[in-house]
Parts: C-alpha cells; sequence; structure tokens
C-alpha cells in the first residue's frame, strides 16, 4: 500500500522547510458523501437473485465436472473461470481438475506436442495453483541457440498463452524472460492484423497489465465484456458471473458505505484539511487484496488501517519535527489514554483515531483471536518510526543516503509490511498464530511486495520530487547516471515479482490464501502507480472505482 504523499520541494524565496511543508495542498475527495446513499434496502440481495444464482452455480459446476480434464477444454474452462473472478465458487473442483492435470503432465505435454498454447495454458494454470514445473517444456519452441523460433511470430493465440505464463517466472529461468521478449514485441508488431474483436482485446490487455499483475476483481470486470464478444463463450457460464458480479458488488457497497460513515466522523476536511481525503480509494485498494464475500470483516479492517495509515504518513509530511518525536514516542508507547494535550489538534486528532481505531480492532475480533490487533500494532509503531526517519532526513539538510540504508526505512515505509500483517487480521480461521509469527519477520515474499511498491512509487514519482527516492539513491551510492540508475530500479521491481513467484510455489512458507493477500497487494500497487501516482490524485483512480465499485454489469 504506497500512500506515500509527494515530499516537499526544495526551500525557496527566503521560507524556512516548516514553511513549505504546511503549504502542501492535495485534491480534495471527488466522491464526498455518494457512497453514504447506499443503504440495507437500495443494495439487499433479493430471494430471487440468490436463488438464480445458487441454480446457475450448480450448472456451472455440472459442467466443470463433466469436462474430462486431459482436455484442453478443461484448461480453457478453468482459465475463463479464474478470469471471470468465481474461482472462489468452485475451488475444490478446480483443485482436484489441477492435481490430475498435475500427476500426468508430461503424458499430456507429449500429447499436445507443439501446441504452444496449450502447453503454455497448462504451465501458467498449474504454477499458479502452486506446483514447481519445469519451464524445460518451452526449449521445443527454441531454435539451436535458445530464441524462440521465428514461425511462432503469428501465431496470436500461441504468443499470448506463452506471454502470460512467462510472467509466472522465477530466478535463472532464462528460457522465459526471452518469452516475455519474444511475445511482447511480435504481440505489438501482429495486434493490427487481428480481426476478431475478443482476441484483439485480450492481446491489448496483456499488454498493458499481464494477468499474474492484474486485480482480480477489475480483471474480472474487464474479461466479463470481453468473454462476451467471444463467439464461443458459454451462455450459462457468462450469465452466472454477470450474476454473481453484481451482488458482491451490492455487498461492496453497503460496505463501502459503513466506511465511509465511520471516516465522515473525523471531520478530516476541517480537522486535518492536510490530509488525503480518500477512503473510496482505500476500499479499492481492500477490495483488490480480498474481494471475496467471505472476506468481509478483513475488508473492514483493512480499508480502516489504511486509511489511519494515510492521515499518519500526511501529518509527518505537515507536523514540525519536534511534534512528530513527540508523536512518534507516543505511538511507541501505545497509551489509549494519552491526549497529547500540549501539541497542536491536528496532531492530537492523528493520535486518537490511530488509537480508536485498534482498539475496534480488538473489540470486534473474537476473544481467541484478539492477540492479532498485536502484531497489526507492532507494524504501525514500526511504520511511525520510519515516517520519522525520512522526516529527520529533511531536516538535516535535505540528507541523501545510499540506496542500502534508504530501503532499510523506505520499505517500511511502502506501508506494505503493515498491510501484509493486518490483512490477515479478519481472515477467520483460515490463519493462526503461527502465521502471524511469520508474516511479522518480514519474510521474502512481504519485503518483494514492499519493494514493488516502494520502487514502482519512486519510478513515477521522482520527476515531480525533491527528497530521497531509490534512483537517488542508487546514483549516490554507485556513482551512475539517472538513466541507468532508472533501468537498475526496474530491474530490481522485475527480480521482486520473481521472488513472489518463487514463494508461491510448493514448498511455500504459508497457505496459498495467506500468500495470495501479499500478491493482491503487489497487483494493487501495480495498479495504482502504473504511470503516475493515482491514489493521491483520484481522477485518475475514477474509472476504476465505477467499474468495481458502482456500475453493475
Amino acid at each position: 500500500m504506497e500512500i506515500y504523499s509527494p515530499p516537499v520541494p526544495a526551500m525557496k524565496n527566503g521560507k524556512s522547510l516548516d514553511e513549505i511543508r504546511k503549504s502542501a495542498k492535495f485534491h480534495p475527495s471527488i466522491w464526498g458523501d455518494f457512497f453514504l446513499k447506499y443503504n440495507s434496502d437500495n443494495t439487499k440481495i433479493s430471494d430471487v437473485e440468490q436463488g438464480e444464482l445458487a441454480k446457475q452455480k450448480e450448472m456451472v459446476r455440472k459442467m466443470l465436472s463433466q469436462t474430462p480434464d486431459d482436455s484442453t477444454h478443461k484448461l480453457e474452462l478453468i482459465d475463463v473461470i479464474q478470469r471471470l473472478g468465481v474461482e472462489y465458487h468452485f475451488e475444490k473442483e478446480i483443485g482436484e481438475s489441477l492435481k490430475y492435470i498435475h500427476d500426468n503432465y508430461k503424458q499430456q505435454n507429449s500429447k499436445d506436442n507443439d501446441d504452444l498454447r496449450s502447453v503454455a495454458l497448462r504451465f501458467r494454470l498449474l504454477r499458479q495453483q502452486g506446483y514447481n514445473v519445469p519451464c524445460d517444456v518451452f526449449c521445443k519452441f527454441t531454435d539451436g541457440e535458445g530464441n524462440y523460433m521465428a514461425s511462432l511470430r503469428n501465431n496470436i493465440e500461441g504468443l499470448l498463452n506463452l506471454y502470460e505464463a512467462a510472467h509466472l517466472l522465477k530466478h535463472n529461468e532464462e528460457i522465459l524472460d526471452k518469452a516475455i521478449e519474444f511475445c511482447s514485441s511480435h504481440l505489438q508488431t501482429e495486434l493490427h492484423k487481428v480481426t476478431d474483436v475478443s482476441l484483439f482485446k485480450r492481446v491489448e490487455e496483456a499488454l498493458k497489465m499481464p494477468n499474474r499483475k492484474a486485480l482480480t476483481r477489475l480483471g474480472a470486470r474487464k474479461f466479463i465484456d470481453v468473454y462476451e464478444e467471444d463467439e464461443s463463450h458459454n451462455e450459462t457460464l457468462l450469465k452466472f458471473t454477470k450474476l454473481d458480479f453484481n451482488i458482491v458488488q451490492k455487498m461492496h457497497q453497503i460496505e463501502l458505505s459503513d466506511a465511509t460513515r465511520w471516516w465522515k466522523k473525523f471531520n478530516v476536511e476541517s480537522k486535518m484539511p492536510y490530509a488525503r481525503d480518500r477512503i473510496a480509494e482505500c476500499f479499492l485498494w481492500s477490495v483488490g487484496v480480498l474481494f471475496e464475500p467471505c472476506y468481509a470483516r478483513a475488508r473492514k479492517t483493512l480499508v480502516k488501517a489504511l486509511s489511519i495509515a494515510s492521515i499518519i504518513d500526511d501529518t509527518y509530511e505537515y507536523a514540525a519535527l519536534d511534534e512528530l518525536q513527540i508523536l512518534t514516542d507516543t505511538v511507541e508507547r501505545w497509551d489509549v489514554n494519552e491526549t497529547l494535550k500540549d501539541l497542536p489538534p491536528y496532531v492530537q486528532m492523528c493520535y486518537r483515531s490511530l488509537i480508536e481505531t485498534y482498539v475496534d480492532f480488538e473489540n470486534e475480533l473474537e476473544k481467541d483471536e484478539s492477540y492479532r490487533v498485536q502484531y497489526a500494532i507492532e507494524d504501525m509503531q514500526k511504520l511511525g518510526r520510519a515516517y520519522f526517519d525520512e522526516t529527520k532526513w529533511l531536516y538535516n539538510n535535505f540528507y541523501v543516503p545510499t540506496l542500502d540504508e534508504y530501503l532499510k526505512v523506505a520499505l517500511i515505509t511502502s506501508g506494505y509490511m503493515m498491510a501484509s500483517t493486518t490483512s490477515l487480521v479478519g481472515m477467520g480461521d483460515q490463519v493462526s498464530k503461527k502465521d502471524f509469527d511469520w508474516i511479522i519477520n518480514e519474510p521474502l515474499i512481504v519485503r518483494a511486495a514492499s519493494v514493488i511498491c516502494r520502487l514502482t512509487d519512486d519510478l513515477v514519482g521522482d520527476q515531480f520530487e525533491q527528497k530521497p527516492s531509490s534512483q537517488i539513491c542508487y546514483m549516490k551510492q554507485y556513482g551512475v547516471p539517472e538513466g541507468e540508475a532508472r533501468a537498475q530500479v526496474k530491474q530490481r521491481v522485475r527480480n521482486a515479482w520473481k521472488d513472489i513467484n518463487q514463494e508461491c510455489l510448493e514448498p511455500r512458507p504459508a497457505s496459498m490464501s495467506i500468500l495470495m493477500r501479499v500478491v493482491n497487494l503487489a497487483r494493487v500497487i501495480n495498479l495504482l502507480y502504473s504511470d503516475a501516482d493515482c491514489y493521491t490524485d483520484p481522477n485518475k483512480s475514477k474509472a476504476w472505482v465505477k467499474m468495481v465499485l458502482i456500475e453493475p454489469v
């Protein structure tokens, strides 16, 4: 969750650093009270809708069970169900089918022989499921020098599936690195020749956002339209998907209405006017991490934590250094009775909003789950300390650290260590104390998501920022020009995705349901910071909010 605010410009016109910091202005919320209109009446899910959903669901389940596991059609059906965002209804059936496909992997690849589309699709589905299948199945599509054969360039379906599969790569898989480059080049070159509307849109979207890096819910909404344009689409599956999307959207709408009402009580606009008012964007963030109906409580917890972290981030960009020293020390003590009466009202409000929110978290959990909040608090305290470290760099004559020094702090202020831990708090019996002990210690997958978050933000924001960034720090540490520094930062992002992919393969450090929270956090940042800071500027994320949270299919 990179909720990092644009930094302070260099001092000018004789103004002090404090004066410049307090002059920062953010775009106001574009949503206002819009989401308060959703209530239990206008988001009610009728018995007719529920009955129709159950009926259509059983028809899709029957379709799944009757399609042979050793057929290409089964691969295609599983892929479509996943892309449409309804896999959560059929996890058992899909899991059993993919186990069979994995157990017969070599045999089925031999049968397909030179069918690049089927080989690539099978590889991707198995890796997504966590099976560590080897990438040497693609050697048959290369020449004697390890380059992909030129004859593949007109095989659009094959190239598309290879391109998508290659984004499941881990370290030291050069054949997949080459696949991304090869497929990207030829898909862009050949796209104008594609006459099939559905295929054209699938290629176009994949080049913008490969499936591995795309938000499930937003990707599903886009794919529904693409799938409907496919002449071979299954009408039952399409009807079920549309109904499911609209029902889940109603659930999200009432949740966002509740979250907006909770947010309004802090009166951020008047009491903390320097802070970003982004409750809708934070809810989109939480839906990106956990969209399924069973995670309602987890979404409720995460959206509040993200929103409070955003306030704290902006406070550390606004308040004076001595005020922030006291705030940091107070958060470290976590005294629920502290009022900070000697500090400005906005600092008091920042602290009270934090404490009250986390007290609510604990009260809302079952007694045997309340321990989880202590892990979330620990990561929030760590976040506060890191924010303060960054502020001290500014007050130390805009100190530029080395890259190593920068990342020790900046990976924490990305917010993704806090968000990873907090995303598990409301997941019920799917997580245990062992899982919290694991995630609080910054495992590789969490650090990788934090790298993606921090460096992706640096890449889109550096040209506007006058504070340390990964590029600037890389230039200082290694003495290279800006262009080379940016290239190296981009490579670190690519390597971080490889780390994530590796950690999701067997033997896994945690269950896939837990690992996918971290994967989804990386996906959110890949969307919100792909070309610009779409969190700070709500107009840039407006279309996504409408697609996912407002407009039914």
